[in-house]
C-alpha cells in the first residue's frame, strides 16, 4: 500500500533532549546514592519515565514507596531543562516541510508525558504541521509495545501499513516494527554501527539525510 502518513518519535530525534533527560534522571537517582553507567542508560532509552524509574528502583532495591515522587521529580526536572536548554536536531524544519509538501498526514508518538510533548512542540514551532500528538503516558503499554504508534495511526485515520516512523531508540524501533510500520532510525552516534539497527527499513545519520527520493524506496 502507498505510504501517506509519517509519525515521529520526539526525544533524541526531533530535539536534543536525551542528555537533559539523563541529567534529570541522574539528579533524582543520586538522591538514592545510585549512578548509572552510560550503557545502562542507553539500554533503557525510549521507555516511559514510570517504567524507567520502576525498573531501576527494582534493580538497585530502592524502597518502592519512593517511586511516584521520583517519577514526578524526574518529569519536572526534565520539563525545566528541555524548556530552557533543548535545541532542535538538524533537519527538523526541512523534513516536516518535505512531508507536508507531499501531502502526508503527520503525527507524533512519544513515550514522554504530554506536558513534555507540548513544551517540545511549541519550542520547535512544529504544531502547525501536526495532525495528531499521542503520548504513551496513560496508555496500557509503552514502547517497545506498539500501542502508542497504533493509537497515533488511529487518530490520523491511517492504516499502520501506510505509515513511516522515524525513531532514534531501539525500543522505539521495535515498537514501530511491531505496529507493522516502516521505520527509519537515526541512532545516537555512539551506537550507529551496532547490528541491532538492521531491523529498520533505513538507517540514517541525520534527519537532513532523508530526501524526497527516499519516499519511493522505503
Amino acid at each position: 500500500m502507498q505510504t501517506d502518513t509519517v509519525i515521529f518519535d520526539m526525544d533524541g530525534l526531533l530535539i536534543d533532549s536525551e542528555p537533559l533527560w539523563e541529567e534529570a534522571a541522574a539528579e533524582v537517582l543520586r538522591e538514592f546514592n545510585v549512578t548509572l553507567t552510560r550503557e545502562q542508560y542507553y539500554n533503557t532509552r525510549g521507555i516511559r519515565t514510570e517504567e524507567w524509574i520502576t525498573y531501576w528502583f527494582g534493580y538497585f532495591k530502592i524502597n518502592p514507596k519512593e517511586i511516584q515522587e521520583a517519577i514526578e521529580s524526574t518529569i519536572h526536572k526534565a520539563v525545566e531543562k528541555i524548556d530552557q536548554h533543548g535545541v532542535a536536531m538538524p533537519g527538523v524544519e526541512d523534513i516536516f516541510s518535505l512531508f507536508r509538501q507531499n501531502n502526508f498526514k503527520i503525527g507524533l508518538a512519544t513515550s514522554s508525558p504530554m506536558v513534555v510533548a507540548n513544551v517540545v512542540v511549541d519550542k520547535l514551532n512544529i504544531r502547525p504541521y501536526l495532525h495528531a500528538i499521542t503520548s504513551a503516558q496513560h496508555l496500557s503499554y509503552g514502547k517497545p509495545h506498539p500501542l502508542v504508534y497504533l493509537t497515533c495511526a488511529e487518530e490520523l485515520n491511517s492504516s499502520p501499513v501506510t505509515c513511516i516512523c522515524f525513531e532514534d531508540s531501539f525500543n522505539g524501533m521495535i515498537a514501530a516494527k511491531a505496529a507493522r510500520m516502516k521505520c527509519v532510525v537515526i541512532p545516537d552516534k555512539a551506537l550507529q554501527h551496532e547490528l541491532q539497527w538492521n531491523a529498520a527499513d533505513m538507517i540514517l545519520k541525520s534527519l537532513s539525510d532523508f530526501k524526497k527520493e527516499d519516499l519511493d524506496h522505503i
